[in-house]
């Protein structure tokens, strides 16, 4: 078992971070820092789980040095060839919004890329409608929308910009949650949630977003928001997959979904 000094030291490197910087951030002196890493003194329990949460790592890894060393793979497909493969079935199947979205969706999202990494944003309403087609679904209507869903609220473009029917906007704008003040989170998520809840291809859309959004998430929150993003997702998406159950046509995707999301979930909450 190596030193917890060590450990503390190597974590801070990975994290950029100088012992002043960290000091500062712990709220503790420079001295307290040096300390803990030459193995003076050992941190408290409470400056422990402070170190971790800063470090973005485990109390177990700081306290045991167990750390696999892992390549992560942040990109399982290219962009262009889901971008190919979109425009290629929505012709096939005379897909109008979907034909019109998908280019949309890419000019709106371009220089936009996803959470710590230099994948192009586009790549992420790129997933959502490919699983959406690998699991049978081809309504036009629900591919745009998840083509779609993020346009109105990162991009700035307007409900009647959308290239696409009133159908397509309707989703589109349910799936967009309001501008709001961080006292006013709680309040606004749940009406949010309650607007989709009343759509069942909303709900799908939704679900498929947040399933994504789980598997990226190991290195594009920090921990703390990973565990706020594993209660969120049990509060407010889970209830969702029952609006779909609901939804004959999609009992396939609700069941693969509910595996997917929950694997998921309790995943993240073993490793946090």
């Amino acid at each position: 078992m190596r030193p917890i000094g060590k450990n503390i030291y190597d974590a801070r490197k990975r994290a950029g971070l100088t012992q002043l910087q960290l000091a500062e951030r712990l709220d503790v002196s420079f001295q307290a820092v040096s300390s803990w890493e030459r193995d003076e003194y050992l941190p408290d329990t409470e400056n422990l789980m402070r170190l971790a949460e800063v470090l973005d790592t485990s109390v177990n890894s700081l306290t045991e040095g167990r750390k696999a060393e892992f390549v992560t793979n942040k990109e399982l497909f290219d962009w262009r060839h889901m971008k190919t493969f979109v425009k290629a079935t929505a012709k096939s199947h005379n897909m109008l919004n979907t034909l019109k979205a998908v280019d949309f969706a890419a000019d709106a999202h371009e220089g936009q890329f996803k959470k710590n990494s230099d994948i192009p944003y586009i790549s992420h309403p790129l997933t959502l409608a490919c699983n959406c087609l690998a699991m049978g679904i081809s309504e036009d209507s629900v591919i745009a929308a998840c083509l779609l869903h993020d346009v109105m609220e990162d991009c700035g473009v307007s409900r009647d910009e959308l290239p696409a029917d009133e159908e397509t906007k309707d989703l589109v704008a349910l799936l967009t949650k309001p501008e709001h003040d961080k006292e006013n989170e709680e309040k606004v998520l749940a009406e949010y949630i309650k607007g989709i809840s009343s759509s069942p291809k909303a709900s799908l859309i939704k679900c498929l977003d947040r399933c994504n959004n789980l598997t990226t998430m190991s290195w594009g929150f920090a921990r703390k928001k990973q565990a706020e993003y594993v209660m969120e997702t049990e509060k407010y998406i889970l209830p969702l997959l029952d609006v779909i159950k609901d939804t004959p046509e999609y009992n396939n995707a609700a069941w693969l979904l509910t595996y997917q999301i929950g694997s998921l979930l309790e995943t993240y909450k073993a490793l946090l």
